[in-house]
């Protein structure tokens, strides 16, 4: 497929001949045009996810196996792309398809201009022209996230699907759809740290937690001063226990193996940009 681009049809589909491959999304940016991310599913035949590692997005950038990763985003002039990669030799037979996905924050992509993807070969030497574009039009214009393509298995080989199927729901529904455990009651960013302030606030006296702590110390004693001399300023004697600060918090110990700077929250992803 080496030199020639082929300017695809919704429903169309060709082949994938080579071993890796680079789905970019690209649109034009303006006023009140809303950010969007790529992201993809590595699904089974039935349509659904193995567990929420099968789900690479914004918060979780690459797969555990390595085959799939997002490249991230670039500005071009007037224009803005973000890339999904895949080396297909590395995709586990239990994957049957990998869904490249657009997604914009409960904004409407009736308000994205230009939004196409673009299958690149990724292998050296592939060159800099697309092996395929498809120009993504959103049906009713309400959808907040998009499967743009697809590249599933046939035989032995891979194809290239083009798409455009939407979710008014967002991201949310979409991972949902396909199997994603999604927690739906994740706190907002910066909610905790608001917490830990409002709960030290709070506390009786309403000081801080140092001036708490000062306030449940025992009163040092300080020895009269000679009757020639000024009182000492506001100092304890020597040999008589010195205020102390509060015992640092030890930071969290990550857990072993894995990227300590990512976890997975306990009822899945959390759509919230970390």
């Amino acid at each position: 497929m080496t030199g020639m681009t082929h300017a695809m049809q919704k429903g169309s589909n060709i082949p994938v001949t080579a071993v890796a491959v680079r789905a970019v999304l690209r649109w034009t940016t303006g006023t009140e045009v809303p950010d969007v991310d790529a992201s993809a599913l590595l699904v089974g035949a039935d349509g659904r996810v193995r567990s929420d590692e099968d789900f690479v997005f914004y918060n979780q950038p690459r797969h555990p196996s390595g085959a799939v990763w997002r490249l991230g985003k670039k500005q071009l002039g007037d224009g803005v792309t973000d890339a999904v990669q895949a080396d297909l030799r590395a995709v586990t037979p239990a994957v049957d398809r990998i869904l490249v996905v657009a997604s914009a924050e409960d904004v409407p992509f009736r308000r994205v201009r230009d939004l196409r993807i673009l299958l690149y070969d990724a292998t050296p030497g592939g060159g800099p022209e697309p092996l395929a574009f498809f120009d993504v039009r959103p049906e009713t214009g309400a959808e907040t996230a998009l499967i743009c393509g697809e590249l599933y298995r046939r035989g032995e080989g891979w194809k290239f699907r083009a798409l455009g199927e939407g979710y008014s729901d967002g991201l949310v529904g979409l991972a949902t759809d396909h199997g994603i455990s999604v927690d739906e009651n994740a706190a907002e960013p910066g909610a905790d740290r608001a917490a830990e302030s409002a709960g030290a606030a709070g506390a009786p006296g309403g000081g801080s937690g140092d001036d708490r702590t000062a306030a449940m110390r025992p009163p040092v004693p300080v020895p009269p001063a000679p009757p020639t001399q000024a009182p000492p300023a506001v100092q304890p004697a020597y040999g008589y226990p010195q205020p102390v600060s509060p015992a640092p918090v030890p930071a969290p110990v990550p857990a072993p193996g894995g990227d300590p700077s990512f976890r997975l929250p306990v009822q899945g992803p959390q759509f919230i940009r970390r």
